[in-house]
């Protein structure tokens, strides 16, 4: 009787993690497998075989002249998201605190985001000299709206209850910083970074497209102008790949930071 009551918990675990398996994986096995129909009845320049662009995947990430393509997208996405952040930061706490920097600062972040990014890349091109001081301003300009707006969103969304409780105690900066306001603003950020992740990773693209001699949207170019279709998937997925990663690590951070909740609310 104790043998069926302990396996039979075990059992359901598993039922349930395969389904979610297979759902999660079932929706690109259908795309892929219409990918290869396609490719029985299309020219390659349309619809390349898949065994095609899995070479090409494993070219690029076993050549060095190509992996380093990149490399240097990846940093670049990185770095901007950085410099992004930390700007967003400071410009978020100081339109939270107070209310002149908000009347000056937000309409002006409002404008930036209905400005498109290619709008930014020919800017930058007229603007600056330099490729990745370009990139970065790229970067920086059309993503620090979100990073600003979520913290002030968290900040001015803080319990106030909790914050008169913890004030109560008299806590020092860094107790009232650690207690207070990093579980409040932290939420917030790291949707904030998943939200810019994929903003950032498509704007990168048109910015190496249109103004650099290298990358994953340079490298793109190339396989256009030689109607490489398996070549454009390759260097597409390469990107995809890094998206996901990064995706992957913001989630685990977020796990680790948000241990302290129940499992319900960390899945909502």
């Amino acid at each position: 009787m104790s043998i069926a009551t302990g396996t039979a918990p075990q059992g359901t675990f598993m039922i349930d993690t395969g389904r979610k398996l297979f759902w999660t994986v079932a929706p690109f096995v259908l795309i892929a497998a219409c990918w290869q129909f396609a490719s029985l009845f299309f020219p390659p320049y349309l619809f390349p075989s898949l065994i095609d662009v899995f070479a090409r995947v494993v070219e690029i990430l076993t050549t060095w002249s190509q992996f380093s393509s990149v490399l240097a997208t990846a940093l670049r996405i990185l770095g901007g998201l950085c410099g992004a952040f930390f700007i967003g930061v400071l410009l978020g706490v100081l339109i939270a605190q107070f209310q002149v920097i908000d009347r000056l600062l937000t309409p002006v972040l409002i404008f930036f985001q209905g400005v498109p990014a290619l709008s930014w890349v020919v800017f930058a091109i007229i603007w600056f000299h330099g490729v990745e001081f370009r990139i970065l301003f790229i970067m920086i300009v059309t993503t620090l709206p979100a990073f600003t707006f979520q913290v002030v969103g968290a900040l001015r969304g803080m319990n106030k209850d909790l914050l008169e409780m913890v004030m109560s105690f008299r806590p020092n900066r860094r107790k009232f910083f650690m207690a207070m306001v990093l579980p409040a603003v932290l939420p917030e950020v790291l949707t904030a970074w998943k939200v810019n992740l994929g903003n950032a990773s498509r704007v990168v693209v048109v910015a190496e497209l249109v103004g650099s001699s290298g990358g994953v949207g340079y490298q793109l170019l190339q396989q256009q102008q030689l109607f490489d279709m398996a070549g454009a998937l390759a260097w597409t997925l390469q990107l995809v790949f890094f998206v996901l990663v990064f995706q992957w690590f913001l989630t685990l951070i977020e796990r680790v930071a948000f241990r302290y909740r129940a499992v319900s609310e960390r899945s909502l």
